[in-house]
This record gives structure tokens, sequence and C-alpha cells, in this order.
């Protein structure tokens, strides 16, 4: 039966076919009984059978139907499918030719800003510079401040350290001074300078910000207005702009402190 459901018969239809070739003739009752159709439903079903020419009709006192033989029956039903796959194909042909302008005039019209994101939920700004540091391949550049949204152990910022390291990548951190003074902070800087990354230290920095393979940058705008608790961070994609920034980063790595020895820390 399933070979005849996957020609395209009704599962109705299937049994009421395997029913009627198993003998010359049946009434609408007696076809039902054997293949185990409700008999309110049997006579549609033999009327689509007629109708495809899987099944005839002999008219008499009491109507009786009979079935097709089943090469002529499969016969039919591949031609039926057949025919059905061109009508198929040429709708498909059809809407595809339509449908192609609209996708050409589309790839002519993109946002002037879809290389911009912007994130406010310190969740989500978390998530982000974790895929930042997991997908980054030769170069992350950081501005450390608090506060800060990643775990204070950041996983994923020490493995990347250590992948980028090992692969003669460049990591460097500039942190502002305040972390000189947090025994802990201290303690992580520490934890990724023997992953991989320089670190250095500066008075003050003007926000926090990533810079990924000299083409991805993630910077936190503190919100003016709504005060330190409250921040937007962009994520954006543009080499010219990271290029830029690089610059910046770098001009304040030269005047920047080295990290102390751990007793000079200790004493500060």
């Amino acid at each position: 039966m399933g070979n005849l459901v996957a020609l395209g018969l009704a599962r109705y239809e299937a049994r009421v076919y395997l029913a009627l070739i198993r003998r010359e003739s049946y009434t609408a009752a007696e076809v039902a009984r054997e293949a185990d159709v409700p008999r309110q439903r049997v006579y549609d079903v033999l009327d689509a059978l007629v109708r495809r020419r899987l099944a005839n009709a002999h008219p008499g006192r009491v109507a009786t139907y009979s079935a097709v033989a089943p090469e002529l029956a499969v016969a039919r039903l591949v031609a039926l499918q057949r025919e059905s796959l061109e009508r198929l194909e040429r709708a498909s042909d059809t809407l595809a030719a339509s449908l192609q302008p609209l996708w050409a005039d589309g790839r002519r019209h993109s946002d002037p800003l879809d290389y911009v994101e912007v994130l406010r939920d310190p969740t989500v700004i978390a998530e982000r510079f974790a895929d930042i540091q997991r997908q980054a391949r030769h170069e992350l550049l950081s501005f450390c401040k608090p506060p800060f949204v990643a775990p204070a152990e950041n996983a994923e910022g020490m493995t990347a350290a250590r992948r980028l390291h090992r692969a003669g990548g460049t990591v460097r951190a500039i942190y502002s001074s305040g972390a000189l003074e947090d025994a802990g902070m201290l303690a992580n800087v520490r934890s990724f300078a023997e992953a991989g990354e320089e670190a250095r230290f500066t008075a003050d920095l003007p926000l926090k910000l990533v810079i990924a393979d000299a083409s991805l940058v993630l910077c936190d705008m503190p919100d003016p207005v709504a005060g330190g608790d409250s921040t937007t961070a962009l994520v954006i994609e543009h080499p010219a702009l990271a290029a830029c920034l690089r610059l910046a980063f770098f001009t304040v790595w030269e005047s920047a402190a080295t990290a102390p020895e751990p007793r000079e820390a200790l004493r500060s």
C-alpha cells in the first residue's frame, strides 16, 4: 500500500484498489468491508478511482466495481505524477522569473549602517565580547577599565590569548592604573600575562575598547545623561575605523607603563 500512496493515492483509495484486485468485482458495500473503509466514504473513494481510470463501474440493479490491471494502473499513476511534476516545473520557472528582478533589486539596496550593532543589555554585550574573542585570528587589542561586563576570569579571553600567542599573534591590553590597587584584578592580569597577553598601565582610559584583527571594533559609549551605570556598546565592522583606533591604541601603548613586579605591586 505504501508504494501506491507514494504514487499519489490517498490511503483509502489504496486500500480499495488493493481490495478490488482480489476478485472480479465488488459492490460498494462489499468492497467497504473488504478494504475496511467506512461505508459513508466508500462511494467517494470508488468515484475517485474511476475518474483516475484505476477502476471501472458496472451499472446494474446493484452497481459493481472492478479494478483495472495493475500494470495499467501503475502506468497511469506514474503518468499523473509526471504531469503534476511538469506543471510544478512550469510554475516554478514562472515564479523564479517573477522573483528574480526583486532579488536583484534587493542586492542593490542595503542598510547604510548594517555594519554597526547597537547593544544595551549587559548580558548581550558580554556574549558578543566572548564571540569576538573566540573569532579573533591574529590580533586582539584592548583598553580595559571597570566596570567589566565579562566574568572576572574571562575564560574566553584566556583561551583566545593562549591560542593567538601559540599561533604567533598579538594580544595586548592597556589597563587603567586602578587595576594596580585591586589585588584580584592584578592577579587576573598576571594570569593573562601567563597566557600570552602583553599588558601596560596608564592613569586613565577614555573608554573600554576592543579591536580584533584590525577590522572589528567593540567599544562602550557611557550615557552622559543616565550616568556611569548605563552604557551602550557599539560593535562596528569597519577596517578604516579599526585602523584609526589602532593608531590611538598604539599611541597610548607607547606612553603606558609596563606591569610592575609582584612585590612592587603589593607595596603600592
